[in-house]
């Protein structure tokens, strides 16, 4: 482009007084602040700037319509705006989903968090003593009512539990864990940085396959501290493998005089074998099993706010609470709010398994699944009146994710759409894109929807999107 077809184009950019004249951009002062209008205009001059002067560009193909420049100062707005942190609708039938915010709550915790947070509280007062409590009691008592352990404390999340326990325990002495249970979650967090952190000295025995009681034994010495099992929670060793049990782990620790701790990870309090999942041990089941020290996430399985749950024998607990670390890692009363009504759920099995989402979504039966999968492929069909898509129900597979039961899905039913006029991947962007944003999956090159992960008011809003993406290829 010659260099004054250039300085014409500059000289055509309209200045921000100028822009600020015009009747949308005035109206839309009424609604935002002018910080944030200031900022889009600015961006967006900005970027006709450097498409002009963009070598490899073509000058001519800029639009410097006021109308034009005006449309994307307030799309600019609007992304300014928004909140980063956002509702989505998860249909990719992965129920825990980490990236998604992984469990939702019941409605119950809601209200308490609600009402807790709109008043003052006892947060930190004993009502009965009349001076100043622990924050920690909040949630101990059902805890160790649910669970039968001697004491309980309550972190910030899982990976806080275990570092916690060991720096208290075990920090400048050795822990002995088995080779195939060093699990990496995600975010490259693995448990051998953890101890580190912790300053406790990793042990490992046996091999990734196959670790027996004689390799923990033969590894004791006068600096071990404690024996540590880790639930892989992850991912699983099929084949030619064997793993010490809980109760040969703690005969072990009580003949050396060692303390024994589990990272259950998962935490589930209800036993999943009824719905064709195995090889979750529940924390109840760990406790009985003889563990000095339990830890596991409260996101997960337990369907309730992300936190770290230490239960065990009450002198180390009260250890790991005087710890000053604890502190640092202490939770708030938001997450003791939620947590404790979440946990009330629990005194009745099946009232939980009908107010938690998470086991709700986990327990729903095929024949609901198809129904309702079914329910939303006629929403959408009967939205698009051209036939542009192209709409099924077909039996698929749904995950508990967050970790949890690894390897093994749960049988589902799913809305699977594709069209001759717009690609798969054309129709997720706009999904991802949409308010709220739809994150589904592509498979065989088709946008699926798991109706294991839908929740029934959501279903009005997906028909909407649809119509919208409708809109916009009959427009074309």
């Amino acid at each position: 482009m010659a260099n004054t077809s250039v300085q014409d184009l500059l000289r055509k950019l309209p200045g921000v007084d100028a822009l600020l004249q015009l009747e949308p951009l005035r109206e839309a002062l009424t609604q935002h602040p002018r910080k944030l209008l200031l900022e889009s205009i600015r961006h967006v001059l900005e970027e006709q700037r450097q498409r002009i002067l963009d070598p490899k560009g073509s000058g001519a193909s800029v639009n410097l319509e006021p109308s034009h420049l005006v449309q994307l100062i307030l799309q600019r707005l609007v992304q300014v705006s928004d909140y980063a942190l956002r509702p989505v609708i998860n249909a990719t039938g992965i129920v825990i989903h980490t990236n998604l915010g992984r469990s939702l709550l019941p409605q119950e915790a809601i209200e308490r968090l609600a009402l807790l947070c709109r008043s003052y509280n006892n947060l930190e007062y004993d009502l009965e003593k009349g001076k100043r409590g622990s924050r920690y009691v909040h949630a101990e008592a059902i805890l160790c009512e649910l669970t039968g352990a001697e004491a309980a404390l309550v972190v910030n999340n899982n990976a806080g539990a275990v570092f916690l326990v060991l720096n208290t325990l075990a920090q400048g002495k050795e822990v002995i864990v088995s080779r195939g249970q060093l699990v990496e979650i995600g975010g490259s967090f693995r448990i051998p940085d953890v101890m580190r952190s912790s300053g406790a000295i990793l042990r490992e025995v046996g091999c990734t396959n196959r670790t027996h009681a004689r390799d923990y034994e033969g590894a004791i010495n006068g600096e071990t501290a404690l024996l540590m099992k880790v639930h892989t929670s992850n991912y699983r060793i099929v084949g030619f493998s064997s793993e010490v049990s809980l109760e040969e782990l703690t005969a072990l620790g009580r003949t050396h005089g060692l303390l024994v701790i589990e990272d259950l990870g998962s935490g589930s309090f209800i036993n999943f074998a009824p719905f064709g999942l195995q090889g979750e041990p529940t924390v109840q089941e760990t406790v009985r099993g003889g563990a000095d020290v339990v830890t596991f996430s409260g996101d997960k399985l337990l369907g309730g706010p992300q936190a770290g749950i230490i239960l065990g024998r009450k002198s180390l607990i009260e250890k790991c609470k005087k710890n000053p670390l604890t502190r640092a890692l202490r939770v708030d009363k938001m997450t003791l709010a939620v947590l404790e009504g979440t946990l009330r759920l629990y005194r009745d099995e099946r009232l939980a398994m009908e107010q938690i989402p998470t086991l709700r979504m986990i327990a729903t039966p095929l024949s609901v699944l198809e129904e309702r999968a079914a329910k939303l492929a006629a929403m959408i069909s009967g939205a698009d009146a051209h036939s542009i898509f192209e709409v099924t129900v077909e039996p698929n597979a749904s995950q508990v994710g967050g970790g949890s039961l690894p390897a093994q899905n749960l049988p589902t039913f799913v809305v699977a759409v594709r069209s001759e006029r717009l690609s798969t991947q054309k129709v997720e962007l706009f999904m991802r894109n949409y308010t709220p944003p739809l994150i589904g999956r592509i498979e065989s090159d088709r946008f699926l929807m798991d109706a294991r992960t839908l929740q029934d008011d959501e279903f009005t809003v997906i028909q909407q999107a649809f119509k919208s993406l409708l809109a916009t290829i009959v427009t074309d």
